[in-house]
């Protein structure tokens, strides 16, 4: 039996049932829409439904990446419990995590939530991993009101993260993301004086390795699971040829994308535990890694332009005092004009 709800649906129940996709709801993912209704489910269970046909959209199968239509019909198949914590065990978020969350907000309007992530936070979480900004998001509320992530940080990378108010105001804000029309500027200090001082870095990455092992080296074009990445840096200043302040502009979206290349023309950035070297991790110090997302330019869900900067953070500042760089030397846009190769 298969029962048909426009309402909160029912968990613990062994029947089926039938949800509607809500208007405001359109061009959702299909995972993102299981886990905004069942918070409680995994990834891996969602996806374990999809690709074994329980779930399905107007008769049809779907893959969990697949996009859902306002008026859809989904075929939920019977829901687990949540798993009921033992005390000391509950999830929910403290006085002090919602502070904590508000602190992040440099900008914020009716369709957009900017935060400065600091460094040593993850984005979402993992098996050993349960304080991060996913699970920071029920600050601002739960089901709708719940801010969605548009894109992503390393969890050792500082910076800009983009939020959207509502799955409309995220959808375009990530759509912006997949469609590259984000300009996004990155500030970093890396070992020695790039030569020339501004270029552009054409270079297939793959992944390699497993687990926490996991880091992106380059490869071949024609080589199986090898992605194109392009980046492009300019110098800002130096200090002599011991170390450089670098500006980069990532025009593709690969992981570890700026920390790979950077390693790969012989610049690794200071402070990386995965892509330095032996002379890098002797200039380094004490210093964590020295990456910040500084800038972000696109187009608003509501028009306009949305353009926000993200203030250095403490490791980075510690950076730039160790080698005596100063904010004010970088005048304008380092990439203004600067487009992609291909």
């Amino acid at each position: 039996m298969i029962r048909d709800t426009t309402g909160t649906p029912d968990i613990g129940t062994r029947e089926a049932q039938i949800v509607y996709v809500a208007e405001a709801e359109d061009g959702i993912r299909l995972d993102r829409w299981f886990r905004r209704r069942w918070p409680h489910l995994s990834n891996i269970q969602v996806q374990k439904m999809a690709r074994g046909g329980q779930i399905r959209v107007d008769g049809a199968r779907i893959k969990p990446e697949g996009r859902l239509t306002a008026g859809a019909a989904v075929r939920v198949p019977p829901i687990p419990e949540p798993i009921v914590r033992a005390p000391g065990e509950h999830m929910a978020l403290t006085p002090a995590d919602i502070a904590f969350a508000r602190s992040m907000v440099i900008y914020e309007d009716d369709l957009v939530i900017a935060l400065n992530k600091p460094h040593g936070l993850a984005v979402q979480g993992g098996t050993k991993t349960t304080r991060h900004v996913d699970r920071l998001l029920s600050a601002w509320g739960e089901g709708m009101d719940r801010p969605r992530l548009v894109h992503r940080l390393d969890r050792d990378t500082s910076g800009v993260l983009l939020l959207g108010k509502g799955p409309e105001a995220a959808k375009r804000l990530a759509g912006a993301f997949a469609r590259r029309q984000a300009k996004k500027t990155y500030w970093a200090i890396v070992m020695g004086l790039p030569k020339p001082a501004a270029g552009q870095i054409d270079m297939h990455l793959k992944k390699s390795g497993i687990n926490d092992y996991e880091i992106m080296r380059p490869a071949d074009p024609k080589e199986n699971g090898a992605e194109p990445a392009e980046t492009a840096f300019a110098v800002i200043s130096h200090a002599a040829q011991r170390a450089a302040w670098v500006a980069l502009r990532p025009f593709t979206g690969r992981t570890h994308q700026l920390r790979a290349h950077m390693k790969a023309i012989g610049h690794p950035i200071l402070g990386d535990p995965k892509y330095g070297d032996e002379k890098s991790n002797s200039l380094t110090g004490p210093l964590k890694l020295q990456l910040h997302a500084r800038r972000i330019e696109l187009d608003h869900p509501g028009g306009g332009t949305l353009t926000v900067e993200a203030p250095i953070s403490a490791e980075m500042r510690a950076g730039f005092e160790h080698f005596g760089f100063d904010e004010s030397e970088c005048v304008g846009d380092p990439f203004e004009g600067v487009k992609r190769q291909r």
